[in-house]
């Protein structure tokens, strides 16, 4: 009698579990979402720390349904939701999606030129192009599981945000305070901070890669038709739970800490307003010391070499499974023109911005709200498309992810209205 294989431990479970939804959640703590979290801390302190326990199983619940879609069709959001809605809709939600991808990422390729203009004491506009150029012919001359390889590492670097917190010192009675007693905002701008929070944290962008990523995986895996790709298994489904879970919490601990970070050093000695992450990183020399600023400084170059890729990638994805073109990126270039076309236009246009003297962290700070109002609506169209038993092929997302997020389109959607009408 053959003897049975031995049972993986808990650990070993979690770490070979991890893969789409570490790099999803990881890409989400972006150059903007840091500008953004430290822009909430400088501005209203510790008031809106509870708001990282709220997102995060909004935001699980958003992703894991958007993984859910790419495991079980076997093609990206796109693709699925071009059966559910209107074309005409679904395309201008593309170049709604371009647009604001294109603005992050000039604000993010803006953010990783200060921090190493800062480093080096060389022009900023030096990096931009070199960052830009660098980033766009690896995503597009490197093999899928070789590039998210790569980004599942970068993600580590995040923990320097982290780092810093603890380096800095809070006093946890009042930390714990301000998580666990939720202070509800009190004017427009507290309430487009919130949107902003939930614009970033729940951004479209992931969405659209969380899915993609998905039949990249599939592709890995040998399986190169949709028929091969069509469901998945429970064990399938379970792994992408725990990891979709695992980065969703990670992505939210380092949000909670960014926004404790600038609340514990700026807002405390009155600098509340900040308009480039530079400026956030030379405040907390003075204030919290050079590990701190160095910490900042590292993180905004390990997370912009993350989501800039992503950024761009989605977008590709979005026209690409809409428009019925070629796509991944296990193709080359040659074969895949139109996709790559996009993917390189989102990136050459960011890095363009820079030379426009746009507020980086206000363009970015803006989009982050526009994402808070235009996600719900495009959340609609994924639970449509999540509950349909026939597209789903009778995996359809459960009740209670459902309501999840359908809990979700009505919180950012009550948030938006309350940023215009208090």
């Amino acid at each position: 009698m053959p003897t049975p294989p031995p049972s993986k431990s808990w650990f070993r479970r979690v770490t070979g579990a991890l893969g789409p939804g570490v790099i999803t959640g990881a890409a989400d703590d972006d150059p903007s979402g840091v500008a953004t979290y430290s822009i909430v801390g400088a501005q209203f302190g510790t008031g809106l720390l509870w708001t990282a326990l709220l997102t995060w199983p909004l935001m699980a619940a958003v992703q894991m349904m958007c993984a859910r879609i790419g495991m079980v069709t076997g093609e990206g959001l796109a693709a699925a939701l071009r059966k559910k809605i209107p074309r005409p809709v679904l395309v201008a939600g593309c170049f709604a999606l371009l647009a604001a991808n294109t603005i992050n990422i000039g604000a993010d390729l803006a953010g990783m030129a200060d921090a190493a203009g800062m480093v080096t004491g060389i022009n900023s506009h030096v990096f931009v192009i070199f960052f830009g150029l660098g980033i766009t012919v690896a995503t597009v001359r490197l093999r899928y599981a070789k590039l998210a390889g790569g980004l599942k590492w970068l993600a580590l670097v995040l923990f320097v945000y982290v780092a810093c917190a603890l380096y800095i010192g809070p006093d946890w009675r009042s930390v714990a305070r301000a998580t666990f007693v939720p202070q509800m905002p009190a004017g427009r701008e507290a309430w487009a901070a919130l949107v902003a929070i939930l614009g970033t944290t729940i951004s479209p962008y992931l969405f659209f890669w969380q899915a993609s990523q998905e039949v990249e995986e599939e592709k890995v895996l040998g399986r190169e038709t949709l028929l091969q790709r069509s469901g998945a298994t429970p064990e399938e489904l379970a792994n992408r739970r725990l990891d979709v879970g695992v980065g969703t919490c990670f992505s939210n601990l380092v949000m909670y800490f960014i926004i404790l970070s600038t609340a514990l050093t700026l807002n405390r000695h009155g600098v509340t307003h900040v308009e480039t992450s530079r400026q956030v990183a030379l405040a907390l020399r003075p204030l919290a010391g050079r590990v701190a600023e160095g910490l900042y400084t590292l993180g905004i170059l390990g997370v912009g070499l993350l989501a800039i890729p992503t950024l761009a990638g989605s977008a590709a994805y979005a026209f690409a499974e809409t428009y019925g073109w070629q796509q991944g990126l296990d193709m080359k270039l040659r074969r895949a023109k139109s996709f790559y076309a996009i993917l390189i236009l989102a990136t050459a246009a960011g890095a363009a911005l820079d030379f426009a003297h746009v507020s980086a962290v206000k363009a970015l700070f803006w989009t982050a709200v526009i994402n808070g109002l235009l996600a719900p609506v495009l959340l609609v169209g994924v639970l449509i498309a999540a509950s349909d038993t026939v597209l789903m092929r009778g995996q359809e997302s459960s009740k209670g992810s459902r309501l999840l997020v359908g809990a979700t389109v009505v919180a950012m959607s009550a948030a938006g209205i309350a940023m215009f009408v208090l």
